[in-house]
C-alpha cells in the first residue's frame, strides 16, 4: 500500500506544476488583455532590436502602470530609441506580452502633477489610445522629458 503512494507522488507533483504553469499562463494573459498590451501587439510587436541611440530603465525600482490601473512595476523594461519605445515584460511573464515597438509619431507625452506626485502619462497608438504612466524619474532616465512639446 505504501509503495502505491510514493509511486503517486510524481504524478501528482507533475500535475500541480502543469496546472501552475497553466494559471499562470491564463493570469498573465488575461493582464495583457485589460492593460491593452494585446491590442498594442496587432500593430507594434518588435521586429527588430532598438536602433540608434537608446537608454533603458527597468524592469526594477520603477513604477509603470498601464490602462485599468495595471501596475507592471517590476517586470517591465523600457527602452527609448531613436526610432520608438520599446517595451518588454520579464520571460515568466511573456505570455501575452510579445516585445513591442512603437513609433514616436505614434506616442502623445503629457505630465502629470498631483500634490507632490508628478508622473509623465503617455498614450501610446493613434488607434489603440492605451495609457502608459511612468514616474518622472524614470521619464527622465529614458529621455522622453526632452520629447515634451514645448508648451508643456
Amino acid at each position: 500500500m505504501q509503495s502505491n503512494s510514493v509511486d503517486l507522488f510524481p504524478g501528482l507533483l507533475l500535475l500541480f506544476l502543469a496546472l501552475g504553469i497553466a494559471g499562470l499562463g491564463l493570469i498573465t494573459y488575461s493582464v495583457s488583455l485589460s492593460s491593452g498590451w494585446y491590442s498594442l501587439s496587432k500593430r507594434f510587436r518588435a521586429q527588430a532590436e532598438p536602433y540608434g541611440e537608446t537608454r533603458s530603465a527597468g524592469p526594477l525600482l520603477y513604477g509603470v502602470q498601464m490602462r485599468y490601473r495595471v501596475n507592471y512595476g517590476s517586470v517591465v523594461r523600457l527602452t527609448s530609441a531613436t526610432d520608438a519605445l520599446y517595451l518588454s515584460v520579464l520571460f515568466l511573464f511573456r505570455i501575452g506580452h510579445p516585445p513591442l515597438s512603437i513609433p514616436w509619431s505614434e506616442i502623445k507625452i503629457r505630465r502629470i502633477e498631483f500634490l507632490w506626485f508628478r508622473f509623465v502619462a503617455l498614450t501610446l497608438g493613434e488607434q489603440e489610445r492605451v495609457s502608459l504612466r511612468i514616474s518622472k524619474r524614470m521619464a527622465a532616465r529614458l529621455g522622453i522629458l526632452e520629447r515634451l512639446p514645448a508648451s508643456e
